[in-house]
Formats: C-alpha cells, structure tokens, sequence
C-alpha cells in the first residue's frame, strides 16, 4: 500500500510537496476508509481527493506520480545512451533552479510485506542521486546510495551489509548502470533478486491515468468473454443503476474498414483473440459490446451499441475492467478527473467501491475533481482531502483540510465553495 509520495522541482511543483496516506487519530469511518494493512500500530486510507482549480497542479501531482514510474519501469531497457529523461523542472524560478534535479520519493509496503523508502533525483541529462531503505521486521536497512560528484564527474556508490549481492555482483550492476538509467532498473535487469520486490510493486500496483490516457476498455472486454468474470461486469453495472440489464459481447469478422472509421458498436484489435502467440489470422476480427435493456411495458429486451450509450455509461463500462482489476489486486489507482461524464452519484459509487467489503485487499484510490458533492463527512474522512493552489509564482502547493481543524459536523462543501480551505479560482470580469 501506498504511505507517503514526495515530488520537488517538476512542472508546477517547486518546493518538495508531499500526500500521506497515513490515517490520522480520527475513530470516524475507522472500519471502512481505513485499512490497518500488514503493520498494525500504521493505519493507511483507503482514498483520498483532491481538489484545487484549473491549472492549480492537481494533474502535475499525478503526472509526477507517472514519471517516477515510468523511470522505475523503463530507464534500464527503453533510454539509450545519451537518451534525455522525460522530467521537466519548474521553469518559473532563476535559471539555477531550472538546471536542478527533480526529486521523487515514495513510502510504500510491498506485497512482501515489508515497508521500502525510495527515492531519486534526476535532471534531463543524468541520475543525481538514488537510495532504498528497507524496513525488514519494522528495522532500517540502507541497501544502496549512489550520488553524482560534479566535482570528479563520477557517480560515488555505497552498499549496505544488508544488500545481498557479492562485491563482483555489485560493480557488475553498478557498472552496467548508465548515467540516464536507475540503479534499481538495471539490477532488476541483470537478475537482482532482492530488489524484485520494489520493482513489481512499483510498476505493477501503482496504476496512474493522468490526463489524455483512459482505462484500458481490453480489461473490461476481457471480462466479459470470461463465463465467470462476465457476472462481475454486471454486478458491477447494475449496482451503478443505469438500466442495463445485461451485456453481450460479439466477435465477429470483419472486413477493412476505411482507415482511422470503424462500424457502429465496434472496438478495432490489435491482437489475435485465442490464437497462438506469432500467428496471423486471415480475415481481421471487431468486437460489439451490445447493452440491453429491458422494456417498461412488457418483457422484451432491446439491444443498443455500446456506442450509442451515454458518455457516462460507456465511460463506466471503460473503468469496470480496471476498477474490478485494481480491487482484486490490492492496487494503489490514481485517476485524473474522475467525475469527467459521469453523475455525481456514479463517482460516487466508484468511491465507495473502495471503502467496501469488496475491497478486501487494501486497494487505494487517489483521485483529482472538481464534485463538490463528494464534500461530505458521510463518505469521506477529513484527513482524505486534499487541496491544491498556486502562489503568485506559479508554485502549486498541496496540503491537507486537516490544517484548518474543521469541526467533525461542518459543512465541508459550502465551507470548500466559500473560499475557506482556498484552492478555488478568482474570476475576474470582462466587462470593459
């Protein structure tokens, strides 16, 4: 489970800005919004929100969350030599600060069951620094340190005794580890075993969609060819409420489609359905989600494209793949704008997914949005919401309601829309 991400210098983010997931004292919601996890005397959240107005820097917290990942995942096997890494410091300071690294560090407990420390800096050019620490038993371990010297030009290495690797292993790994590339994905690379945890965990169970990326619909398709997971799509779609009474999948051949226009209904693939890996197939395949629904005056079902559905409803169907995936796999899910087509009541559900016994492995949900409805101490704890603001700088900073001690029955909506926790938008006038 996630505990804590901390990001400095990137894209509006200046100073360090930090989101805990560690619960507070508060009894409220305990059994519901707070998992206890693996350490007991650690109590974690379940969710948070946060809000902040357009180009505040909700959506930068999240895209941090995603590079830092994608760095995790790809620096040893997708960057080359001399490859620029995809960070962007804040460009409104001195040109010094431009030039610094960005910073990212995250707590979290792997499936192992052991709580990791991580973190690392990086400017487009090179790694500035990396360091893991683990906490075996609820003891420190330092595993690793690498620090670039700009004096010597050299990075400088250091390896704990609890880092399980002999010295050849070691200058191997450290050696083959290129200026633009992580230690941690270069050890995974070359077969470190003991680091596999970190690894999976980072780029397996933290899901990101930050904006311009949605929920894959293959996971929701993959559902709904599986006799067994197909009930849990529906499930799913019918707790939401929103007339469907049941889905069918169609797959079907296909003819060329004229380039980049697909039939009614139909999803394009770019694999072969039930074939083995390598192999072609004669003639392309679509698929047609059918969504049917059940008339008012008499027993008879009609039928609709899954296209011609709502943008809610279709967005809805979109995330129940993913949703049901992430709440199965005990995944810590960050979403951009949740509430993007969908009711009120709908984001609503999807929250409330989390704090449900359905959520029995301690999945995570963080997610952006401007619902105020969500505002409400019947959903969400006080210490699950968060806010965003710029300062005159352009700086975003990120902080917690908990720093204004709102009483346990204020109205946090009306208190949100007033401008007492700030982070909303000052609209001016156009009048001449």
């Amino acid at each position: 489970m996630l505990i804590e991400f901390g990001v400095a210098n990137f894209r509006s983010i200046r100073t360090r800005q930090k989101l805990s997931m560690v619960a507070s004292p508060d009894a409220t919601h305990l059994q519901r919004n707070v998992s206890p996890g693996q350490n007991k005397e650690l109590r974690l959240l379940r969710s948070a929100v946060i809000y902040g107005a357009n180009a505040a820097g909700k959506s930068n917290l999240l895209r941090a969350v995603e590079t830092f990942r994608q760095l995790v995942q790809n620096s040893a096997t997708g960057f080359q030599e001399g490859y620029a890494i995809p960070v962007t410091p804040f460009l409104f300071a001195e040109e010094a600060s431009c030039a610094e690294p960005s910073e990212f560090e995250i707590i979290f407990t792997a499936d192992d069951g052991v709580r990791y420390h991580y973190s690392c800096a990086a400017s487009s050019e090179r790694v500035f620094k990396e360091w893991l620490v683990a906490y075996p038993r609820g003891r420190a371990q330092r595993w690793f340190e690498r620090e670039y010297d700009a004096g010597s030009k050299a990075q400088r290495w250091w390896f704990g005794p609890n880092f399980s690797a002999e010295r050849a292993e070691r200058k191997v790994w450290h050696d083959f580890t290129r200026d633009n590339a992580l230690f941690l994905s270069t050890a995974i690379q070359l077969n470190n075993a003991q680091l596999r945890p970190v690894f999976n965990w980072i780029t397996q169970k933290l899901i990101v969609l930050v904006p311009g990326v949605v929920m894959n619909p293959f996971l929701s398709l993959n559902l709904l060819r599986d006799v067994d997971e197909h009930e849990q799509i529906m499930r799913f779609m019918r707790a939401a409420d929103i007339g469907i009474d049941r889905l069918e999948l169609l797959e079907e051949d296909s003819p060329s489609a004229p380039a980049g226009k697909l039939p009614p209904g139909a999803v394009r693939l770019h694999f072969e359905i039930g074939l083995p890996s390598g192999s072609s197939p004669q003639t392309p395949k679509r698929l047609r989600v059918l969504a049917w629904h059940k008339r008012a005056d008499s027993r008879e079902e009609v039928a609709l494209d899954i296209d011609q559905e709502s943008d809610g409803t279709q967005k809805l169907f979109e995330f129940s793949g993913g949703w049901l995936r992430a709440l199965e796999w005990g995944a810590t899910l960050l979403v951009d704008e949740l509430d993007r087509s969908l009711h009120p009541h709908i984001t609503r559900f999807l929250v409330g997914l989390f704090h449900s016994r359905k959520n029995d492995k301690n999945a995570q949900l963080v997610f952006t949005t401007h619902d105020t409805t969500l505002l409400d101490t019947e959903l969400l704890r006080r210490d699950q919401i968060w806010f965003v603001e710029k300062d005159k700088q352009g700086s975003s900073s990120l902080y917690s309601l908990l720093e204004y001690s709102p009483r346990k029955d204020e109205a946090l909506e009306r208190g949100y829309l007033k401008g007492r926790y700030g982070a909303i938008p000052f609209i001016g006038s156009i009048a001449g």
